[in-house]
């Protein structure tokens, strides 16, 4: 599984999935799919490195399409392990646009989140296995907390999606044995 920072393009153009699964295929990666139209890839690998495979996704990306964007991969286990640790999955199962987490690269540090304090007004945050949840309780996009996650606070690569696309995420990656390599 490869999520992607941004899916725009330089002169605003926004990326094609059908592209987006051609440059996987370029890498060798097996039966790439891409699921809604916000840079999520699923596919198989032989290549055992997760930082590898981020390697080649990111260098690949920045050749076909003139622009370096950051890409987080997760194998099947790893993702299993994400849905497992939402602390607020109560919350998405009643409205899963409200809850999201922003997938990071490395684990966030303990009390990393803790730069967030002030631009938290009524949402809740939690961290879980190293990634960061969020439970909106007003209308996400007039979040001040959005434009700070973007900001870079949290000190590392990461990207946000809502409990909807991880759920369909999930559904295309989580069944065992599912053939995705890397960190366990």
């Amino acid at each position: 599984m490869a999520l992607l920072y941004s899916v725009v393009l330089p002169l605003g153009r926004r990326l094609a999935m059908a592209e987006l699964r051609a440059m996987a295929q370029g890498l060798g990666l097996h039966d790439p799919r891409t699921i809604g139209a916000t840079g999520n890839l699923t596919f198989e690998s032989g290549q055992a490195s997760i930082s590898g495979l981020e390697h080649n996704l990111e260098a690949a990306f920045n050749a076909r399409f003139g622009k370096h964007v950051a890409i987080i991969v997760r194998n099947a286990d790893a993702w299993r392990r994400l849905l497992r640790a939402n602390p607020f999955r109560d919350e998405a199962a009643a409205d899963p646009q409200r809850v999201a987490v922003r997938v990071m690269r490395n684990p966030i540090p303990k009390g990393g989140e803790n730069a967030l304090a002030r631009y938290i007004s009524d949402e809740r945050i939690a961290v879980a296995g190293g990634d960061l949840w969020i439970h909106f309780t007003g209308d996400p996009a007039r979040s001040r907390l959005l434009s700070a996650l973007g900001a870079g606070r949290l000190k590392g690569v990461g990207t946000l999606r809502n409990a909807n696309t991880l759920k369909r995420i999930g559904d295309a990656v989580a069944p065992a044995g599912a053939g995705l390599v890397g960190r366990k």
